[in-house]
């Protein structure tokens, strides 16, 4: 989704400001110097000063659904309630970069767009019009593409479908120069330029690093010509896979390609943790002495939907959780990526949040914003975009999606979460008091008492927790449908504090292994028996990667059939009686593979069954049945994984070892 390139030659604001209104003379731009200098007071918001925050520092936002937003009739108001130009008011907030995404031909043959706020280059001009004038900079995002781009889809332009890699280089180059021309010419403030968007290992519909090279030669060659004080960025995503961003950077010095800003994306619910990012970003200054910036980022601040469109995140889902979902949480999540940034990082020149102005554009019904989204493009994707994207938009076009990470309420009124972006440089330290109640999982077995927890943990609007009291909305009655509900889960509220809380109470099979989730952070007591020679087998704590809880075991390795190995572990003391085993995994790249789930009763195999990996996210489970066992007898489960590998070499995860009673 977001982040862009950071101009570590944008000027302090006043300086920035003289010279844009100097740049932009005979283009009709009257530059609007309002971008505050000073801090913003009154503010309730917690905020820690980020300390030696650099003038140039790009503090950016992506605004690029603001037309479609506006042609569907949102309005945009500032702090006072007055209606007012959405870009004035991120720039008197603290904003000083505005990203904006530029698609190829987002439109279908009758000229009816695609959805995710139809953004072709005359858009962009209009938009960058606008940022320029008060005062802000503006990074240009070129996908390369006539829609989404990101690590699942880079699809080629459709008039460029049958085009070779020498041609296709020529139309990048020429439609990357007319792109910029066009917004030279209207007097756009372009501090920066990304060729293509979350660029892991393909762009443009090529999948060899041998091609895409060539196309981010040819795009960076037409910045150079048309901006060259702008920066050049590449983009990628997914900084949590280990080795990804070396191979990727290895790539682009090898072919020697010209950029200034390796960029990344880093959303907290999926892109494991801070310091993972500024390591893999560090190693990247180090190694090849390149800029860095966080290009991509956001958080939710409520956890409900406004436009009758179920949101990517929400209350409930499998992916980290690491602040409330609350303004103060949302403010947080920014503050503590540029403190990273700044503190951390070695040569990061900005953050950019994502589509902080995409809100709902109404909450009457879902077939009147229907009507507006298929319009105006409002919607993350139209039914029209079918023609280019048959198989995800054509099918699940709709609503935002993403409304609840905006930093403007459903009115279009800015949240108080907006002025963190001026405030981290003066800090607003206001007295600490409780913002959410952090939320409690449980898991319960099915014969074992139903017990809540007297105690939940308070999280403060510095970040801080503190324990409280807590009173659960729980009865007899929900207490006897759980203990015979069987395997299940349930959401339990509560009150703490005032504020309202909740349990996720999950109802298990009562199991035999220990560790069978592994969230004890330890391999004990499974042990690993090698055969190959795996770069990686391990224990990980990664929640999105996880079937249950947030550590599951992880194993990757580059070099060919390198992984191989078996997972198992021993249990004694079993009843006499019939058992079975059952054990999950999920991964990608590993090619031709042999992997099997397996039960021993006395070092004698009584039974296996197959496993297959297929792709990220798609969990296959195994079950060995009719394990018969006699008092005494020692059983040992375990699954035995070999892959070949392909591609960036095999990886995988394995999670939820379950050896249950039959009887």
């Amino acid at each position: 989704m977001k982040i862009t390139a950071a101009l570590s030659i944008i000027l302090t604001s006043v300086f920035t400001l003289s010279l844009m209104g100097a740049g932009c003379k005979g283009h009709g731009i009257a530059v609007d110097n309002r971008v505050p200098d000073e801090k913003i007071e009154g503010s309730p918001l917690y905020v820690k000063k980020v300390e030696n925050i650099p003038e140039d520092f790009i503090f950016g936002m992506d605004a690029s659904s603001v037309i479609s937003e506006e042609d569907s009739g949102v309005k945009y108001y500032n702090y006072a309630g007055e209606e007012q130009d959405v870009f004035k008011t991120l720039a008197e907030s603290g904003v000083n970069t505005i990203r904006l995404r530029v698609w190829n031909d987002p439109y279908d043959g009758q000229g009816r767009g695609f959805g995710g706020g139809n953004c072709d280059i005359e858009k962009a001009v209009q938009m960058g019009v606008r940022a320029t004038k008060y005062g802000m900079g503006v990074l240009v995002d070129f996908h390369l593409s006539d829609f989404w781009a990101d690590p699942g889809k880079q699809m080629v332009p459709r008039a460029w479908k049958d085009m070779d890699i020498e041609t296709k280089t020529e139309a990048v180059y020429e439609y990357v120069k007319d792109s910029l021309l066009k917004m030279k010419e209207a007097g756009v403030n372009v501090r920066m330029a990304q060729i293509g968007n979350e660029t892991n290992g393909a762009l443009c519909g090529e999948k060899t690093w041998f091609n895409i090279q060539y196309l981010m030669q040819a795009g960076s060659r037409a910045v150079r010509e048309i901006f060259p004080d702008a920066l050049v960025a590449l983009h990628f995503a997914n900084p949590e896979k280990a080795g990804s961003y070396a191979e990727y950077a290895k790539k682009l010095a090898y072919y020697e390609v010209d950029y200034d800003v390796f960029a990344s994306s880093y959303y907290p619910y999926w892109h494991g943790t801070l310091e993972n990012l500024t390591e893999v970003l560090n190693d990247i200054t180090d190694t090849y002495g390149k800029k860095v910036m966080v290009m991509e980022t956001s958080y939710a601040y409520t956890a409900e939907d406004s436009d009758f469109t179920g949101n990517t995140v929400s209350d409930g889902g499998a992916f980290a959780k690491p602040y409330p979902f609350t303004v103060q949480g949302q403010a947080n999540s920014v503050r503590d990526i540029t403190q990273a940034a700044v503190g951390e990082m070695k040569d990061c020149v900005g953050v950019c949040y994502w589509e902080g102005t995409w809100i709902s554009v109404g909450r009457e019904s879902w077939e009147k914003n229907n009507e507006l989204w298929e319009k105006y493009g409002s919607g993350w994707a139209s039914r029209f975009a079918a023609v280019y994207d048959p198989d995800d938009a054509g099918k699940y076009y709709g609503g935002c999606a993403v409304e609840n990470q905006a930093m403007f309420d459903p009115e279009g009124k800015p949240l108080e979460s907006l002025r963190v972006f001026n405030l981290m440089r003066y800090g607003n330290e206001v007295g600490i008091v409780p913002d959410a109640i952090e939320d409690v999982s449980l898991f319960i077995d099915l014969n074992a008492e139903i017990e809540l927890p007297s105690e939940v943990s308070a999280v403060m609007n510095d970040d801080s927790k503190s324990p409280v009291p807590v009173q659960w909305d729980i009865t007899d009655d929900l207490i006897e449908r759980m203990r015979t509900g069987g395997v299940n889960v349930y959401e339990i509220e509560g009150e703490a504090n005032g504020l309202r809380c909740k349990c996720f109470v999950n109802m298990i099979e009562y199991n035999y292994l220990g560790n069978y989730s592994f969230e004890t952070g330890e391999l004990s007591p499974w042990r690993t028996v090698e055969r190959g020679h795996a770069d990686e087998l391990y224990v990980e704590d990664k929640i999105t990667d996880s079937l249950t809880g947030q550590w599951h075991m992880h194993f990757w390795s580059r070099a060919e059939n390198s992984v191989d190995f078996s997972l198992e572990q021993d249990v004694s003391d079993l009843p006499s009686g019939a058992y079975k085993f059952t054990i999950s995994i999920m991964g990608g790249d590993c090619g031709e593979m042999d992997i099997f789930a397996y039960a021993l009763v006395d070092g004698v195999e009584v039974g296996r069954a197959p496993l297959g990996i297929s792709g990220y996210g798609n969990w296959d489970t195994a079950t060995v049945g009719g394990i018969e066992v006699k008092e005494g007898q020692i059983v040992t489960v375990g699954i035995s994984v070999k892959c070949s590998g392909e591609g960036n070499g095999a990886w995988g995860k394995i999670d939820d070892a379950m050896l249950n009673s039959l009887n």
